[in-house]
């Protein structure tokens, strides 16, 4: 009995290295386990495999990338051509024209990267007073200290000291308070932070005409809005990016997650001209920001092919047949009495369990029946399917679930 050398993200430091299990091979929405176990995976690996696992032409193109050149460095005068590519295709699906782009390895430095543009863009125009981000609670931004900072689940930010400064929660879906912060701080605040769906504080769709309300004030206010479409981004909502589902336009956008499916690490911020036009003002200022992998060649090869697998295989559309199947059979388990609530959009839900019912045992239990979803608090279970799984996988994923809160998780 012995703990793994691998401290795992998110799990216990004193696990022993036998309870965990160890995926091998993957297969559209199936993924097998080193024992051979079959499983329908109802998270996409972790909300990010849109695509689904085990597509060779993805291993082929990142293969050939780092035949050629792996990757060079975007600092300075330098630059990649498929960082270059892949840009010019992200700025063209933008849903603001004009946009530029940022890349990065992953979502937390995203939106590390979204904080500090909206910061050093006022700045730019003479209005550095401009340093608070308003984010919201619950919600989910990543683990760097930005991230965690604007991040309104506390257990993510216990024992970890100060985030950083001028981060300001209010409670979701409360367009008041996020007003009376910009009355209490005129001309201070920089930007609101949103996720257009919250995803790991519990799967938490906006109430109608929220997200509208929060552009109508940062334009009001002159802050910029943020939506962290780290999870909602390429199809996930059955639109390209959710601030087109909405019908909201944001002044940045964070992404990762479905750029590349998770083949390689990926994440960047689309940049819209009221930002980016800021920052080129000055024709002599040097953006003193980026990542080692910014622009890493070989990710970006990735993520030109899962792009092409998104349009080709018309997987926007192939959202909302899987949402709506989720849907009607999850609101099936509401009607039953398994469950206590059902909420969701496109094809990310999330069930809420019965009072004194564990979702984490309800998760074994769900995964014993060959089944993954993710437990996101002590009484959510959130599924977000790949995007490719078949009317088949979504029955698996019903099914097994249905039998886990049958048989699942009662709390002393």
């Amino acid at each position: 009995m012995s703990t793994p050398a691998l401290l795992h993200p998110f799990a216990r430091p004193a696990a022993e290295a036998s309870s965990f299990t160890s995926l091998v091979r993957g297969e559209g929405a199936i993924v097998w386990d080193a024992e051979g176990t079959r499983y329908v995976d109802a998270m996409a690996s972790l909300w990010h495999c849109n695509v689904g696992h085990g597509r060779t032409e993805v291993a082929e193109a990142v293969a050939e990338q780092i035949g050629r050149l792996e990757t060079f460095h975007c600092f300075d005068k330098f630059t990649n051509a498929p960082a270059d590519a892949l840009a010019e295709r992200l700025a063209a699906l933008a849903p603001v024209p004009g946009s530029r782009v940022f890349l990065t390895s992953g979502g937390s430095e995203a939106v590390d990267t979204a904080i500090k543009l909206a910061r050093l863009a006022h700045a730019a125009a003479g209005d550095g007073e401009r340093t608070i981000i308003i984010s919201r609670a619950p919600s989910y931004h990543g683990v760097t200290y930005g991230g965690m900072s604007l991040t309104g689940l506390p257990a993510n930010s216990a024992g970890f000291g100060p985030g950083i400064g001028d981060a300001v929660q209010v409670p979701k879906d409360d367009l008041a308070a996020v007003g009376a912060v910009f009355a209490a701080h005129p001309g201070k605040v920089a930007a609101v932070f949103a996720e257009p769906v919250i995803g790991a504080g519990g799967v938490h769709p906006p109430v109608p005409g929220y997200l509208e309300g929060l552009r109508a004030l940062c334009t009001e206010h002159g802050a910029f809005l943020v939506l962290d479409e780290v999870i909602c981004a390429f199809g996930r909502l059955g639109s390209m990016f959710a601030g087109e589902h909405y019908g909201v336009h944001a002044d940045l956008t964070t992404f990762a997650k479905g750029v590349t499916s998770g083949y390689v690490p990926l994440g960047g911020v689309l940049v819209a001209p009221s930002v980016h036009e800021k920052l080129s003002a000055d024709p002599a200022a040097v953006l003193r920001h980026g990542y080692t992998y910014s622009g890493h060649a070989s990710a970006c090869a990735a993520a030109m092919v899962c792009l092409d697998i998104t349009e080709r295989e018309g997987l926007l559309d192939r959202a909302k047949t899987v949402g709506a199947r989720l849907s009607t059979g999850l609101h099936g388990l509401l009607e039953d009495g398994l469950v206590s609530g059902v909420r969701g959009e496109g094809a990310v839900w999330a069930v809420e369990t019965l009072a004194g019912v564990d979702a984490v045992a309800v998760r074994d239990a769900t995964m014993a029946a060959g089944v993954i979803v993710r437990p996101v608090g002590p009484s959510t279970l959130a599924m977000c399917p790949p995007l490719v799984s078949t009317d088949d996988d979504v029955d698996e994923i019903l099914g097994a679930l249905r039998r886990g809160l049958e048989s699942g998780g009662t709390l002393g």
